[in-house]
């Protein structure tokens, strides 16, 4: 400092410390020879208060008066300037600005302990700004003064280190305290007391607790205390309570009795001691003491739902909940449940399980009435059994309750609301709302959350176990005695746009339809309850606008048919998913090239139209007739070509006509066929009769039905019976002597202009070497051979409705035959050729 002050000094009247409002006269002087040494004439002195010039003059000496300084300490400090850039230091000051000391108020002493010493305390009043001393003076019987000082700002307590013992109980002791500064000093009131008044005890120790019998129903409370003690107050309170239970005792002596604990509680105790009734003061309370109280059976009932599921026809799957007890109703650690089970017809238990969880799931029969107990076990013993008749949870309609709807309310919070059932309102016991995730973890079960509500709410708050973008199936089922009915809704508390997809795995071609199965999107990339979802497709390569179908969402089954494609194009299909924050992005994309079939039903009703329109047509003669020359001038060509000549077989040859008398098998002669391989020759030869037989149709599976004619020739049933006085031997035909049957005479007298429907003419007699060419052979479809005596009809009386015979062999010209050679026929002389097709 005295370094500072070499070129001069600063002096300030009438004292650097001053109190507030006052006002201070600063002077500044130079010391001889240590103004400017090299411009005299120029020293300049600047006054600063701490770095603001206040003040400044030419010479050796300033002197400036300054007021209104604040409380606290202010800087002042005097520089000469002998340039406009260069200043020097002289010396500096500093003023203190303060005030009085207040009077000390609220003086109280206190001794902790029987042994403890003695500490007062007092409140100081404003802060004065300067350094303050504080003395405390103790007045006691016999003359006796204790002293002690304090020194600082923020002196307020004081201990004195002495003892008041308890010898003298009832002496008074006076003390005072008294604060000096620069400025004046104050003095307290005078407090007087007595060692009663003053000390305090020690706070309770070695606290600890016994239950009789391990019961709450008596608790035994114990402690340790100073001996002057005369009373105590506890206080205790279970760990999830914020409020304390009060109880005072006097002469406790270390101990008190507590009969309403809750079993298996946790508790927190304290204790406090005082020496007086009505002098001195309580001990600060002691250190806690926590401890849990023994277990009791529990009580009430165990709140328990139940899901019912087919698993067949005849059985069922019962999965049982429960909620945990509360603290108050457990009454102790529960050790395990237990179920039991029981068809109401049989009275006897069928099964009996304990579990340590608070589920159990069974199959029983779908027939008959269950019913299941659930209790609760503690090591003391067990709860009464909640009973559960087994009915069908939503099979009373009735009771469904009606508009059910899910709203969210807030992040954690779902408000379900629902109006009665109509005319079973009254009947309603109770409503319960039941919520889980329908998309549980692979391999878990998910689990079932319920909330019941009386009669007369219509809405609950469902906040256990909700999680914001998670999608809830919600019931609520209105319970009438064993009777209830549920409705349904899908609900979230907060929700997005799904952040996937479907993922398109199967399509397929149906009917003319495309069936499209796919995945479901992953429950944690829903982001909430699915609405709806789309289905894009457009033709590959193709610019346009998809198509788009919106289908409602369902949990399964995850597929959908899209008619009306066009068959043979190529179509792009993609798949979106949709929540009510909105769409997700599209899946994956799939090509599906549709193959498409014939639609039968549009060939089936043309096809009917135009056979209806061909059998109207044909049943005209006149249309038939132009058909049957179409179709002969299409004949194949292969129809002309030559057959084999039935003349040069060697079965004609072999066996000669005889005229006399035989006996031919009627089957044998018309229905026996030809093998195709190898032809066989027909001998053919006039046989002679004694009756006149009228010829039987035989039965050929290829020949035209009975009533038919060959040619066009009718048939009529009189011509088929035999006359009845001689009747032919059956399947036979007798050959007399005498009486001949010209068989190709008869097929010959039909010449080229015979016409349909009409028996022959009387027989024109062939000469015997007449043979035909290739077109005049005989017809192969001969239904029967009329006899020479076969009498002459009229056409116009034979004139019946024409009958179509297709046969392979043609009649376009069939030429009379001329016989000779005494009335005998053989097949050499006769030639068949494919020209004799007749119809």
């Amino acid at each position: 400092l005295a370094d500072a002050c070499k070129r001069g000094d600063v002096t300030v009247e009438p004292s650097r410390v001053i109190s507030l409002g006052s006002a201070v006269n600063i002077s500044c002087s130079l010391k001889p020879e240590q103004g400017c040494s090299q411009y005299p004439s120029f020293n300049m002195l600047i006054l600063y208060k701490l770095n603001r010039r206040i003040n400044f003059l030419h010479g050796h000496f300033l002197s400036s008066q300054v007021t209104g300084l604040p409380l606290g300490t202010t800087l002042f400090h005097c520089k000469l300037a002998c340039s406009k850039n260069k200043e020097l230091r002289i010396c500096g000051a500093e003023i203190w600005v303060g005030v009085v000391p207040e009077q000390p108020q609220n003086l109280s002493c206190i001794q902790k302990g029987e042994r403890g010493t003695v500490t007062c305390t007092w409140d100081r009043g404003r802060d004065t700004h300067l350094y303050t001393a504080y003395t405390l003076q103790l007045n006691g019987p016999k003359n006796l003064t204790w002293q002690k000082q304090c020194n600082g700002h923020y002196c307020d307590h004081l201990d004195l280190g002495v003892s008041l013992t308890p010898e003298m109980p009832e002496s008074s002791y006076t003390a005072k305290v008294t604060a000096n500064n620069s400025l004046g000093s104050a003095s307290s009131f005078p407090s007087t007391f007595t060692f009663l008044d003053i000390v305090r005890p020690l706070p309770p120790w070695d606290i600890r607790i016994k239950c009789v019998n391990a019961s709450v129903s008596r608790c035994i409370l114990r402690w340790s205390d100073e001996g002057l003690v005369l009373l105590n107050r506890l206080r205790y309170r279970p760990n999830s309570s914020g409020s304390w239970e009060m109880v005072s005792t006097t002469n406790a002596k270390g101990r008190h009795d507590l009969l309403d604990l809750k079993p298996f509680t946790e508790y927190e105790f304290q204790i406090s001691s005082k020496l007086h009734l009505y002098k001195g003061s309580w001990s600060d309370w002691s250190e806690s003491l926590r401890t849990q109280t023994p277990e009791e059976e529990p009580t009430g009932t165990l709140d328990v739902w139940y899901m019912k599921q087919h698993i067949d026809y005849n059985r069922q799957q019962i999965s049982l909940f429960w909620k945990n007890m509360t603290v108050s109703e457990a009454r102790g650690k529960i050790l395990h449940y237990r179920v039991t089970l029981q068809e109401v017809a049989g009275g006897k238990v069928t099964l009996q399980n304990i579990t340590e969880h608070t589920s159990w799931t069974w199959v029983i029969p779908r027939t008959g009435n269950w019913v299941v107990t659930v209790s609760a076990a503690n090591s003391k013993g067990s709860s009464l059994p909640t009973r559960i008749n087994i009915t069908d949870l939503c099979g009373a309609g009735l009771l469904n309750p009606r508009q059910v709807s899910a709203n969210s309310k807030g992040v954690d919070n779902i408000m379900v609301t629902w109006e009665p059932p109509g005319k079973a309102a009254p009947a309603v016991q109770e409503y319960v709302v039941e919520w889980r995730e329908p998309h549980p973890r692979v391999g878990t079960q998910p689990p079932l959350n319920w909330l019941r509500c009386t009669p007369l709410n219509m809405s609950a708050l469902i906040s256990e176990n909700i999680k914001p973008y998670s999608c809830y199936e919600i019931s609520v089922c209105a319970l009438s005695g064993d009777q209830r009915g549920c409705s349904s809704i899908r609900g979230n508390s907060k929700d997005k746009p799904p952040r996937s997809g479907p993922h398109i795995n199967a399509i397929s071609e149906e009917k003319g339809s495309m069936v499209i199965s796919w995945n479901e999107i992953p429950a944690q990339e829903q982001m909430g309850c699915l609405l709806h979802y789309r289905i894009y497709w457009k033709e590959q390569d193709s610019n346009s606008q998809p198509q788009v179908c919106e289908i409602p969402y369902r949990v399964s089954p995850n597929s959908h048919s899209i008619d009306n494609l066009q068959p043979r194009v190529t179509y792009v299909l993609w798949m979106t998913a949709l929540t009510a924050a909105g769409e997700s992005p599209p899946g994956n994309e799939r090509e599906f090239y549709l193959q498409g079939k014939v639609n039968w039903s549009v060939f089936v009703a043309p096809s009917i139209c135009v056979a209806v329109v061909i059998v109207g047509i044909f049943s005209m003669r006149y249309f038939r007739q132009k058909v049957f020359v179409l179709l002969l001038a299409l004949r194949p060509q292969w129809c002309s070509k030559e057959i084999p000549d039935p003349a040069n077989s060697t079965w004609a040859k072999k066996y000669p006509i005889v005229e006399e008398k035989q006996q031919l098998p009627l089957d044998r002669l018309l229905t026996d066929r030809p093998n195709p391989e190898e032809p066989e020759t027909l001998v053919i030869t006039e046989v002679f009769h004694q009756v006149t037989p009228l010829f039987r149709h035989p039965y050929h599976p290829n020949w035209p039905d009975k009533g038919q004619g060959v040619q066009g020739h009718y048939t009529s049933e009189e011509d088929t019976q035999y006359s009845a006085s001689s009747l032919p031997p059956s399947k036979a035909l007798i050959a007399e002597t005498g009486q001949i049957v010209d068989l190709y005479k008869m097929l010959g007298s039909r010449g080229s202009d015979s016409k349909p429907g009409h028996l022959a003419s009387p027989l024109t007699v062939l000469p015997v070497h007449y043979l035909p060419t290739h077109e005049g052979y005989l017809p192969s479809n001969i239904e029967y051979l009329p006899s020479h005596e076969v009498p002459i009809t009229d056409p116009m009386e034979e004139l019946e409705p024409q009958h179509i015979s297709l046969s392979v062999f043609p009649s376009s010209s069939l030429h009379p035959l001329t016989f000779s050679c005494d009335n005998k026929l053989t097949l050499d002389r006769l030639k068949m050729g494919c020209s004799s097709l007749m119809l």
